[in-house]
């Protein structure tokens, strides 16, 4: 497939990708988004959007990557599973292809019992791993899931997200695998901050060659203080923090510019890992943070698709 969006061209091209990630507002403020985006634009090749991350309503990721777009960014919308059925998913991304939006990242979603409105019906009409077929059959066949064609081309660049961490630990790379064979194009991983371990989950994967079939992105969480890095370590699941960092959090004079040291030097070691296709940065609530990491990182300046 020719290459398409940003992202893809400079993945594509063998190039070190840079992405980062903003929460839409809990509202309607389209200058927040924009403001954000504005942050960001010199110092990433493409920008997630979140829907309704941890199961709270923002403004949705469709509208968010439009504002996105009108700035000049190449915006990565996110779909989860959790709220909408095939139809209203299908839908959302025949709609996104016409507004200009080539990237969709595949996910499952928070489960709704996470945020502030449990009682919410949970739809997960599809898994993660059959809307990437749903995307892949739209881009490569122009056709829906009940087979009838659709007009137009949808020349998509299919994400998914991947955990290195979790158990059982070799399963991670055969749920890869499987991610990758319903087609998905790149991958963006749960925040690493144990590189050795992360390491580990990679030489699997090359094992497996896949790192010469999907892009593999590797997430970031850049940490503000020791009261997130225990929060992290000790509540959100799918994130391994070792001790030794949170004592470093604790004890720091400067917590912010500690969170800011330790992944500094995560992505430097990341970088060193083959297979390794590019770093994704989640800031989300700072990100006025990634020019500093992205610029101290030495990541820039970022190619022009």
């Amino acid at each position: 497939m020719k290459a398409g969006t940003n992202l893809e061209k400079v993945l594509e091209s063998g190039a070190f990708a840079v992405t980062a990630e903003i929460g839409p507002p809990k509202g309607t403020a389209a200058r927040v988004v924009q403001r954000k985006g504005e942050t960001l634009k010199p110092y990433v090749d493409a920008v997630n959007v979140t829907n309704n991350q941890t199961a709270i309503v923002r403004m949705c990721s469709l509208a968010s990557c439009v504002i996105l777009k009108q700035l000049g960014l190449d915006p990565v919308m996110q779909i989860v599973c959790r709220d909408r059925n095939r139809i209203a998913i299908q839908s959302d991304i025949l709609g996104a292809v016409a507004l200009g939006i080539g990237n969709i990242l595949c996910l499952s979603g928070d489960h709704q019992k996470l945020g502030n409105q449990p009682d919410a019906k949970g739809v997960f009409d599809l898994d993660s791993i059959q809307l990437i077929q749903v995307v892949k059959k739209l881009r490569d066949e122009k056709k829906l899931i009940c087979g009838e064609e659709i007009s137009g081309e949808a020349p998509l660049f299919i994400g998914a997200a991947e955990n290195p961490y979790a158990d059982p630990f070799e399963y991670r790379v055969v749920r890869l695998l499987k991610k990758v064979k319903a087609g998905a194009d790149f991958i963006q991983t749960q925040a690493i901050y144990d590189v050795s371990k992360f390491a580990q989950w990679m030489e699997l994967v090359r094992d497996k060659g896949l790192d010469q079939q999907v892009h593999i992105l590797a997430g970031v969480i850049p940490t503000r203080s020791a009261g997130m890095a225990r929060y992290m370590r000790d509540y959100v699941a799918g994130v391994y923090v070792p001790d030794e960092l949170v004592t470093r959090m604790e004890v720091a004079r400067d917590a912010k510019e500690e969170g800011v040291k330790i992944c500094l030097e995560i992505i430097e070691q990341i970088k060193e890992i083959p297979g390794v296709h590019g770093v994704h940065i989640m800031a989300v609530g700072w990100e006025d943070i990634v020019p500093a990491i992205a610029e101290r990182a030495g990541l820039l300046p970022r190619p022009i698709g």
